[in-house]
Order: C-alpha cells, then structure tokens, then sequence
C-alpha cells in the first residue's frame, strides 16, 4: 500500500513559470527539498514503471515514434549512468562511496541467489532529483515518457506529488519472468538476478495503473497503440492516488 501521506504546507494555488511560490517537503530516504508549486496542465506525461528487462525502454522508443507530439524520454538508466564512477558499487561496505550511490549487492532468498539494488544517500538525492526533473520539463511545457522502477511505495507517492494527476497516464508493463530472465542475460553489464530481486516489488504500490502491457510476445508497435488508444480518455490512476493523499496540494 502506498504510505500515509506527510504533512506538506499547501500553497495558495499554482502560478505561471516564473512565480516564487514554494514547498518544503521530505522525500524518500528523509532528504527535504523546497520547490516550485506550479504544475502545467498542458504537458502530458507517460508513465512506464516495471522490472529491469521489462521492455520499457524499448517501448518509450516506439512510443517516441508513434505519438504525433514530440515527448522526451526520460529513464533511470540515464542518471545511473551520469553518477561518478565510485558511486556505482558492486557490493560495496557500508560507509563507503559505493554504498553512498547504487549499490549492486548479491543477496540470498528463499535459497535463490539473486542481484538486489541499493541506494544510498547521494542515490536517494539523484532519484529525487530526477523525478523533479521530470516535473520541470513538464511545466515547461515538454511532453514526457518516464522509463523508471518504483523500488519502494514511497517514490511513487513523490511522483504524485510532483505530477499533474490530470495528464499523466501511470502504465504497468509486465513481462513473464522467464523473458525477462533471458533477456537480462543477453544484455552487457547487468547482473543475473537483478530483475527477479524486484520482479513484484515494482509492481507491489498499491495502486491502479491506467494501462498495463505485457511485453512477453506482443510487439512494442501493437503495445504502443494499446497506450495510445488509451490516451484518448483522460487518466485516473494518479487523480484517485492524488484523492488519497489529502495532505497534497
């Protein structure tokens, strides 16, 4: 279940791009960030959240090509990739600066030796950070597909927190373990396991998606039109999400 919302002071309402009207709020892993209020009603925003090898990327591309509206696709591999090399660990110690980014860390479940990802402090803030990223191309007026992983509950609820509820449109893809399971070995520089360790955490917020698409067989084209033809109504998930969390402006 997505985690009781905290108290955030409301502002008076939303301004122009410009207008110095701020929020101080405390976002997962207990940083607490002030930012603008406003929000465009314009932008659109399309929303992928599922496991690594899901198919997402490949789907925000044929996404990209399909919509008849530029939109910027944004993905969590990007700002993994642009933290400094001593950030990015593999099973780093505690304390250490691997540790403080994204740690890659062997763990043991139910006697199934998997690859678990771990962020630190410094990642928690380039997550954060990414997600207002998002939001400020948005208010820029930019369409957006996000290509992220809901590891926690939590960030979800920072999303709708910083996303206008009545443009964005929250899509599940799925995908059968089994696919994923080999695609993620026919892929460079990922680790086995790594999709099993969050394979139904991802997926485990609490809420309704607008969309889901399962990867497994149909083709990103087919997928692609399904979200599209479900962009022709307006979305619901993060407006009955906004709904829960009263504290919200």
């Amino acid at each position: 279940m997505i985690p009781a919302c905290r108290e955030i002071a409301s502002p008076s309402g939303y301004g122009n791009i410009g207008a110095e009207e701020y929020r101080e709020k405390a976002v997962p892993g207990g940083i607490r960030v002030r930012e603008t209020a406003q929000r465009s009603h314009m932008s659109k925003v399309v929303f992928l959240n599922g496991c690594s090898s899901s198919g997402k990327t490949t789907l925000a591309l044929k996404l990209q090509q399909l919509l008849d509206e530029p939109y910027q696709h944004i993905a969590l591999d990007q700002f993994r990739d642009g933290m400094p090399l001593r950030l990015r660990g593999l099973n780093a110690p505690e304390g250490t600066d691997g540790a403080r980014g994204l740690n890659v860390v062997p763990v043991e479940r139910d006697g199934e030796v998997m690859t678990e990802v771990q962020f630190g402090e410094h990642g928690e803030k380039v997550l954060a950070a990414m997600r207002r990223s998002v939001a400020t191309f948005v208010n820029l007026g930019i369409n957006v597909i996000i290509d992220d992983l809901l590891f926690k509950p939590s960030y979800l609820e920072d999303y709708v927190s910083v996303l206008d509820p009545g443009n964005t449109w929250f899509v599940g893809v799925r995908c059968s373990l089994d696919v994923v399971n080999l695609r993620e070995s026919q892929r460079p520089g990922r680790f086995p396991g790594t999709a099993t360790s969050h394979f139904h955490a991802v997926h485990n917020h609490g809420a309704q998606y607008d969309i889901e698409v399962d990867t497994t067989s149909e083709t990103p084209r087919t997928l692609a039109m399904a979200i599209i033809d479900r962009m022709k109504e307006p979305p619901a998930a993060f407006t009955q999400l906004r709904a829960q969390c009263r504290s919200l402006p």
